[in-house]
């Protein structure tokens, strides 16, 4: 067989995986709101009146905007205000969350945790990018949200995917999407990366979600600081969480715990007084 009859093979392959998997079109919602977003002088009641066209998602929006990571002074009692408040680019965010949230597992409760620890993955990398001023708040938001948003999905659609999880997360010498990919032939990474790009995400959400887990990337100057930042951030925002839930090891942060702080400008002092301020907001928040 000739090698490119053999990558021809191999890229049939993939595409039939990739088919296999159920991953959820933009919805229509998100469209209109990027349509509208992409203007040159996008309107907040124009936005208001299109999120308003779905009653549940203005409810979830507001509860969301009003809720106390957010800060605001005053609450808002209406799409419009929270849009005046939050800023257009954060409550687009907001609102791409929501709408992913309902697109991947329907509103059923089965996905609760996992939904969680995204909503805390996505405050901490908003918190750590406005200390660090390495990202705009509703980049950072979206790619905490989406970071893992594969991990459903294939869990839909392989049966062992709880055990390559597990798997995984106690190899210390393989990338954890490395494991996934010996096992599935693809993986959580790629699948968001994917679904990011389908959903017009943006293209710095979406690079970064496909190289979460690839740490020799923070050391490549041919890759876009922004997306190495993002990539770096998680690294501390993980660690952050596992802190959080009374685990202080993490091997995700003993893989790329050094190259992240090396490419974010921060001693090991430093790192650890970021990681502190970030436990006292989780306190704080909830």
């Amino acid at each position: 067989m000739t090698t490119a009859t053999a990558h021809a093979r191999e890229s049939t392959v993939e595409d039939a995986l990739l088919r296999s998997i159920r991953i959820p079109p933009r919805p229509s919602l998100l469209v209109d709101l990027q349509a509208e977003l992409a203007e040159d002088d996008p309107s907040p009641r124009r936005i208001a009146r299109i999120i308003g066209n779905d009653v549940g998602m203005s409810g979830a929006l507001l509860k969301l905007a009003n809720s106390p990571f957010f800060g605001a002074a005053r609450k808002a009692k209406s799409v419009e205000q929270a849009i005046n408040f939050l800023g257009i680019n954060q409550c687009a965010a907001l609102l791409t969350g929501l709408l992913a949230r309902q697109a991947i597992d329907g509103g059923s409760n089965a996905l609760n945790q996992f939904w969680d620890t995204s909503a805390r993955r996505a405050e901490s990398l908003v918190f750590i990018a406005r200390r660090l001023r390495i990202a705009p708040p509703d980049i950072a938001h979206t790619f905490g949200l989406f970071c893992d948003i594969g991990v459903p999905l294939l869990m839909d659609r392989f049966a062992d995917y709880a055990d390559t999880l597990a798997i995984a997360g106690h190899d210390t010498l393989r990338r954890f999407t490395d494991v996934e990919d010996a096992r599935h032939s693809t993986n959580h990474a790629a699948i968001g990366c994917l679904l990011a790009r389908n959903w017009g995400l943006s293209p710095d959400v979406s690079w970064a979600i496909l190289h979460h887990h690839d740490y020799s990337v923070l050391d490549d100057d041919a890759t876009d600081d922004a997306i190495r930042s993002l990539v770096a951030a998680s690294v501390l925002a993980e660690r952050g969480i596992a802190r959080y839930h009374g685990n202080r090891d993490s091997l995700e942060w003993e893989k790329g715990g050094e190259p992240a702080c090396r490419h974010l400008g921060l001693d090991a002092g430093e790192a650890e007084d970021l990681l502190e301020e970030l436990h006292d907001t989780f306190h704080i928040d909830h």
